[in-house]
């Protein structure tokens, strides 16, 4: 009897096993069209994911790179939400580049942001051969993606992130537009700002000598204050910033709203009213699955055409 039972409970465990299994398989995007490009060579993990539209092409291009906390992470996130993204932008014309970038525990900063800026390079300096435009690449990131986004779109020029390791270093490294979502953009900030908004205390820990911004940065961020400056998206506002896109949910106490708002006027002082669109979710917490709606998808396919459409075609 014992053994029967015990017999049984090993079979319901399998079977439950693959009934988690093959929900995690379906909910994950297709395969991608080009899969673990390297675009660097300083790390294994410098690689990318190419997500085609149907069609010739050529194609306008939305790199992203994923949240994490800078520490963890992957490029080819499961979760039906990723996937309803990638088919949503791919149905719109728009190919997805999905990046795998040095995590904190690897390389501190700049290297993600080196990363970024290398993917862009090697995207633009290979387009013809994956069908995409070389005038037409935007950046998207969630989180810690969002800055290292921010940090790589509003950066044209700065000789702080150019990587000699980088598959294509001579190719441009301009982009077209940003979408940031929920991305802090000002690390000293986000501690007072989350005391002010009233989330509890054991939120306001990113000044800690072990907060994910401090082990990015390689020291305490109370004590790195030109590393602080360097790797906040704040210091690149500039007249040619690129248009972006700034999605925050208004009860997010991971990375407080008032980061998405403190850059957009930043940047609209200093580029033109509207250079920075900001758009707060009502309700929403950090990393909320409102940000992976169609009608969110829409909004952001809207802005890139928009961005888009400014630029020739390749």
């Amino acid at each position: 009897m014992g053994r029967r039972l015990l017999r049984w409970g090993l079979i319901m465990l399998a079977v439950v096993a693959l009934v988690v299994g093959l929900r995690v398989y379906v909910e994950q995007a297709r395969k991608p069209d080009y899969a673990n490009l390297a675009y660097g060579r300083a790390s294994p993990g410098q690689r990318l994911d190419i997500y085609l539209p149907q069609g010739a092409g050529p194609f306008p291009a939305l790199i992203f790179a994923h949240g994490g906390a800078f520490a963890f992470g992957d490029k080819r996130l499961s979760g039906r939400g990723f996937r309803d993204d990638v088919n949503a932008l791919n149905a719109a014309g728009i190919a997805l580049v999905s990046i795998d970038y040095r995590m904190s525990g690897e390389a501190h900063f700049p290297a993600a942001v080196r990363d970024m800026k290398s993917a862009v390079r090697f995207v633009r300096a290979n387009a013809p051969r994956y069908r995409i435009d070389p005038a037409r690449i935007a950046l998207w990131g969630q989180s810690a993606g969002a800055n290292i986004a921010l940090d790589a779109g509003m950066s044209h020029g700065v000789g702080l992130f150019d990587d000699p390791a980088a598959r294509a270093p001579g190719a441009d490294d301009r982009v077209s537009a940003v979408v940031s979502m929920y991305g802090p953009t000002d690390f000293l900030a986000m501690d007072p700002q989350l005391r002010a908004a009233g989330c509890k205390a054991s939120a306001q820990t990113h000044s800690a000598a072990d907060s994910p911004e401090s082990r990015y940065l390689g020291g305490r961020i109370t004590a790195v204050a030109l590393l602080v400056a360097q790797a906040n998206p704040l210091t690149y506002a500039n007249r040619a910033t690129p248009p972006l896109l700034l999605q925050h949910g208004s009860a997010d106490c991971v990375v407080p709203p008032l980061q998405s708002r403190i850059l957009a006027d930043r940047v609209n002082a200093v580029a033109g009213p509207g250079r920075a669109i900001l758009q707060v979710r009502t309700g929403a917490v950090h990393a909320d699955s409102a940000f992976d709606t169609p009608a969110n998808m829409a909004v952001v396919i809207d802005f890139l055409r928009r961005a888009f459409a400014a630029q020739p075609v390749g």
